[in-house]
């Protein structure tokens, strides 16, 4: 039987959202008791809620044409369903600490210590424990993340996307926007705002899906990401 790993945040009023980007807002539109004829209930049971909220909320990937300028059109109804349902790893940087860099030589260690090895097609996911340790606190937007470097190491060997904890994949002010551009260079992308991944460590390779929503135009979308192991 599978066992499936949920890696994605809920959705929520008042969840932590990166920078300047739309607040999450969710309302009743229709209750149950509309629908039913009753008239000034004490009480609203919700039948459907209406939401308001970026592309970007929560657990999301990033489209082509979110990286730069450039990639106008990319956008993610336009993506491959093959980017989002792939083969994954997840590697071990919960010795991170915050803002801290992750270079290509310590992925390089990271997958020689976990006996593995960065397949073309991959989804590689870093495990850096900054969810567990600084959800919504006074840290959450300072985690560590890739170098630029790093993301080329990465886009240079062909796969599909990477995932991180973090509200950025690189560390903002330091390489978060390079790490972008090379991503649109290179035709790949990201998932942020994971979570659940110390679940992955020394467990080798899984089927990874995140599907994104087919949004006309789109410059991302939340995601329901998951792991999935079989035969456990």
């Amino acid at each position: 039987m599978a066992n499936i790993i949920d890696l994605s945040q809920e959705i929520y009023p008042g969840m932590p959202i990166y920078k300047d980007l739309p607040q999450v807002k969710m309302t009743i539109h229709n209750s149950h008791e509309e629908w039913n004829g009753i008239k000034n209930p004490e009480t609203k049971t919700p039948a459907v809620h209406k939401l308001e909220l970026g592309e970007h909320t929560g657990t999301h990937v990033d489209a082509i044409n979110h990286m730069e300028i450039q990639h106008k059109g990319k956008s993610i109804d336009k993506m491959p369903l093959s980017m989002f349902y792939t083969e994954g790893i997840c590697l071990d940087f919960s010795h991170k600490g915050l803002k801290e860099l992750i270079r290509p030589d310590e992925i390089e260690i990271a997958c020689n210590k976990a006996n593995l090895k960065i397949k073309k097609g991959d989804t590689v996911l870093f495990y850096t424990d900054h969810y567990r340790k600084n959800f919504n606190g006074e840290n959450w937007g300072n985690g560590p993340g890739i170098t630029a470097d790093s993301a080329r190491f990465l886009g240079e060997k062909k796969i599909s996307a990477f995932g991180a904890e973090t509200m950025s994949p690189g560390v903002p002010g330091i390489s978060n926007k390079e790490v972008h551009h090379i991503c649109g260079e290179l035709n790949f992308t990201h998932y942020e705002n994971m979570i659940n991944l110390h679940l992955l460590i020394g467990k080798g390779r899984f089927r990874f899906i995140g599907l994104p929503l087919k949004i006309r135009g789109g410059t991302g979308s939340p995601v329901r990401a998951v792991a999935i192991f079989e035969n456990e």
